[in-house]
């Protein structure tokens, strides 16, 4: 640990800390790098650190994914989709395909990308196929691939959009009677693109100490001892601990392009439900491209509903604070990152996993 972290630690310890304070943590970055600092255990014990609704895989709706495996299973089709959700499963019978990693060994044809671009060159190298790209993600992937739409891309690449923000989670948390947190760390990279002001809603409306932090154990210590602060001194504002890539305004081309390819809507999360204003359609300008539009007929009414997390799954109380991932009932006895049940134990952004990969046993 580096100096300034020591020095954050011995400031933090040597504040008048309350019996219990518990800290939100958004994004899922965020918690693998608390986690991997062991910072948990740094901490004085009255600090609780509370994972957060931060992993889009996580929360990536089951009908989405069942849609995208049934369109690479029954048609003729190229699909992509970033690394992790390859292995989220769906709730399905017992020897039916569960997830893409399954559907990929059946015979589809399914290929792991890291970056909207690849999506553009697979296109252009195959133009005698339909591509579908199957993208879930939160507004630092929103950002690109509304780049690459706005840019022009081909005639035979298809857009399954399941794109998120992140602000109405946390809003939904905190219009609820009882609140599972007193302070909340905003995620850097989400602000680094809409800027630290889209926050300024927790201190307004909810007078709750709130700081934007980095990914660096001093970044994150700094974000800590602000809150903490505030919450002694019955006080509230907005903290910006990332000054050198967050500004209040973020990125003002990135959001204006945003604006232009994509609506907002109501969207569901898995395990939650639908959230007001929380997710991304493509706008009727590049309504050609919707993969939803082409093959509806895999859009099962039936999968949408709030509760689809796996049976006993336990993923969306995780996600929404409500319990810690070794709480859950299948944590470390039936579910597992090589063979994961729910999403949370999924992606090096799910909570699930994160604990389990630092030794965090039952």
């Amino acid at each position: 640990m580096s100096t300034e972290a020591k020095r954050l630690l011995d400031k933090i310890r040597a504040l008048p800390l309350p019996d219990k304070v518990r800290i939100m943590n958004v994004c899922g970055g965020h918690e693998r790098s608390i986690s991997l600092a062991g910072l948990r255990s740094a901490l004085p014990t009255t600090i609780e650190l509370i994972p957060g609704p931060g992993c889009p895989v996580c929360i990536c709706p089951e009908e989405d994914i069942y849609q995208a495996i049934q369109i690479a299973i029954n048609e003729d089709v190229i699909l992509l989709a970033f690394g992790d959700m390859l292995r989220v499963p769906v709730n399905v019978p017992k020897g039916t395909v569960r997830n893409l990693e399954q559907a990929k060994a059946a015979g589809a044809d399914i290929r792991p990308i890291a970056s909207p671009t690849e999506a553009v060159n697979i296109a252009n190298a195959n133009p005698e196929k339909t591509v579908v790209f199957f993208i879930a993600g939160f507004e630092t992937t929103s950002a690109p691939v509304a780049a690459m739409i706005a840019e022009g891309i081909p005639n035979n690449l298809l857009l399954l959009l399941s794109s998120r923000l992140t602000w109405p989670a946390v809003a939904m948390l905190l219009n609820t009677e009882t609140p599972t947190f007193d302070a909340l760390i905003a995620p850097g990279h989400v602000a680094s693109i809409m800027g630290s002001e889209e926050w300024h809603f927790v201190v307004d409306q909810h007078h709750m100490p709130t700081a934007i932090a980095g990914f660096t154990t001093e970044s994150l210590l700094s974000a800590i001892y602000s809150v903490l602060r505030q919450g002694i001194e019955h006080t509230a504002f907005l903290d910006n601990c990332y000054p050198q890539v967050v500004n209040p305004h973020g990125n003002i081309t990135a959001k204006k392009i945003v604006n232009q390819v994509f609506n907002i809507i109501d969207a569901p999360w898995r395990g939650i439900g639908i959230i007001p204003n929380s997710g991304l359609e493509l706008s009727m300008k590049f309504d050609t491209h919707n993969a939803r539009h082409r093959f509806p007929i895999y859009a099962e009414e039936a999968r949408k509903k709030s509760g689809a997390m796996p049976p006993g799954c336990d993923c969306a109380g995780v996600i929404l604070g409500k319990i810690k991932p070794n709480e859950c009932r299948l944590y470390g006895e039936t579910c597992f990152p090589r063979n994961p049940v729910g999403p949370c134990m999924v992606s090096d952004e799910g909570a699930c996993r994160i604990w389990w990969s630092s030794g965090i046993k039952k």
